[in-house]
């Protein structure tokens, strides 16, 4: 995927204001893009479908990074399967020519939570009218801290045992920005590109990591839970990125260090 510097064309976002989307949008701003900036606090709810027609006027290519902070499987699945949905069929009528998608390295095998739920976005992304083109990137950097409040328990944060490549999401941004123009053809539902950092890293020394760096003193506990069923994709290398990776830093030490 080359950077390149942009083609001006008019690129719509979901989830612009989001942990991945507002990245996207500096990105596609920077190589000298028309942006349509969508999210609930612009009157587009990809959800309902509110607004998307009239956003999507013009629109040659809809970048989707829309995300909940729901770990529920069914909620996030409800979510991102009405999102998928209603940005096929409001791109449709106003006549855009592709829908690039983010998602998760490794969710192939999925069957519960937050993973299964992305997997019932690729397919729906998948299914619908636009051609369509997935990118599936390891776990954020930022996605560290938000693990870390779903587990803490007073003095105690829990996490569950991973072994990631974390990548930033400004990288991964970048990332979506070169798919979304990249000659060649769409996904076909077998194989995705990918991106992920520079090294692989176990969530919980990342942990470790912003515990420190935040003066936070709190103990780090790495849990093996025997009641998820996707327990060894995430202990034995099932979310590691594939041969063909795009890697590209910071490593999250780098990032972690670079004041927010």
């Amino acid at each position: 995927m080359d950077a390149g510097t942009g083609t001006g064309k008019k690129i719509a976002v979901a989830g612009a204001t989001g942990r991945v989307g507002r990245h996207v949008v500096d990105v596609l701003k920077e190589r000298g893009h028309d942006v349509v900036a969508m999210s609930r606090s612009e009157g587009v709810d990809v959800v309902t479908g509110k607004g998307l027609v009239e956003a999507l006027a013009g629109v040659e290519v809809v970048i989707d990074a829309a995300s909940t902070p729901s770990p529920d499987q069914q909620e996030a699945t409800e979510f991102f399967t009405a999102a998928a949905r209603n940005l096929h069929d409001a791109g449709s009528k106003a006549g855009v020519e592709r829908l690039v998608v983010v998602s998760i390295i490794g969710i192939d095998g999925s069957t519960s939570g937050y993973n299964a739920a992305k997997l019932a976005h690729e397919r729906a992304a998948l299914a619908g009218p636009l051609p369509a083109r997935v990118l599936r990137a390891a776990q954020f950097h930022e996605f560290v801290e938000v693990l870390m409040q779903w587990g803490r328990q007073g003095d105690v944060v829990y996490v569950p045992k991973m072994r990631t490549q974390l990548v930033a999401a400004r990288t991964v941004a970048e990332a979506l920005a070169d798919l979304a123009l990249a000659p060649g053809a769409d996904s076909d539902g077998t194989t995705f590109p990918e991106v992920a950092g520079p090294r692989e890293e176990s969530l919980e020394s990342a942990a470790r990591l912003v515990a420190a760096r935040r003066g936070d003193q709190v103990e780090i506990v790495a849990v093996s839970d025997p009641a998820n069923p996707d327990r060894e994709l995430f202990e034995n290398g099932g979310l590691l990125p594939g041969a063909h990776a795009r890697l590209a830093g910071p490593s999250f030490e780098e990032w972690i260090d670079v004041p927010s």
